[in-house]
């Protein structure tokens, strides 16, 4: 049987994808120093951004722009119920042993209000439903408190699958803040994430630091919300930090590392829409 077009590529991609992961030699795949410093650097430039919009209702959100693939108005788009996703990256996102992403997404839901967004995005036990199949489990760990709190501590089990499938423990800090009651957001940095070897099954066991991948090392996520126009403006920006492409498999691999973040992101928004419109039906 002849494979042709798309079924060759699949196959080529797959080859070299895992050409990729066996490329991690023992001893090395832990975050050097310097990515980290980098991405900590990155994300304080980001968070002091951030901190000077939520300042004032006026460009509380950022300014969307057009969708290269979706011209037109994105004010438009976002009332249409499309989503209007931005590459925020600087550069190629190289940095020194690895690779910074940056993306935004903007959304709007007719109807929702910041309030509903806060109950939805506090209860973590939800998670599995909602973001269904990439958050195997979640949960809050502390403090244990209802109403939960406007800062606590979250576990989550999630799963990707982009040609390979990948499982990884991720631990959040996170914090909600708000301008007043029509305007808030929320912050949610990672303190660990951990990859899962041979997941749901009697051999699973979390590797070891200097024996993982580096699919993914730092994840920091930023919502920014606003109730306005008979509904509510959503904003997320995920800040990212991976393991760098070996030179050699940068024009085949460079793609694809880079779609993953953007997909989470974009799947992240979707799926916060879907629920919240849902929710505002019943």
């Amino acid at each position: 049987m002849q494979m042709r077009g798309r079924g060759w590529r699949v196959c080529v991609l797959i080859l070299l994808v895992w050409g990729f992961v066996a490329a991690v030699p023992d001893g090395r795949a832990e975050a050097p120093q310097k990515a980290v410093n980098a991405f900590e650097t990155y994300v304080a430039n980001v968070e002091a951004r951030l901190g000077q919009q939520h300042r004032s209702t006026a460009g509380f959100l950022a300014e969307v722009k057009s969708d290269a693939n979706r011209p037109g108005n994105p004010g438009e788009q976002l009332r249409r119920g499309q989503v209007v996703i931005e590459k925020l990256t600087p550069d190629k996102g190289e940095v020194p042993g690895g690779m910074l992403h940056d993306w935004r997404g903007t959304a709007f839901v007719e109807g929702a209000t910041a309030a509903d967004f806060e109950q939805l995005m506090k209860n973590f036990s939800s998670y599995p439903q909602m973001y269904s199949p990439e958050v195997v489990r979640a949960r809050i760990v502390s403090p244990q408190t209802r109403p939960v709190p406007d800062q606590f501590t979250a576990e989550m089990r999630v799963k990707q699958k982009h040609v390979i499938t990948v499982v990884m423990d991720t631990t959040y800090d996170v914090t909600f803040g708000r301008l007043d009651t029509r305007h808030g957001y929320s912050t949610s940095r990672s303190t660990r994430i951990s990859e899962i070897e041979d997941a749901g099954t009697q051999k699973e066991r979390v590797l070891a630091p200097d024996k993982e991948h580096g699919f993914l090392w730092r994840l920091n996520t930023y919502w920014s919300y606003e109730e306005r126009d008979g509904g509510l403006y959503m904003q997320i920006e995920s800040v990212s930090l991976t393991r760098g492409i070996p030179a050699g498999l940068v024009w085949a691999i460079g793609p694809f590392v880079e779609s993953v973040p953007r997909e989470s992101l974009e799947f992240t928004l979707r799926n916060t829409c879907r629920e919240l419109t849902k929710r505002r039906g019943q």
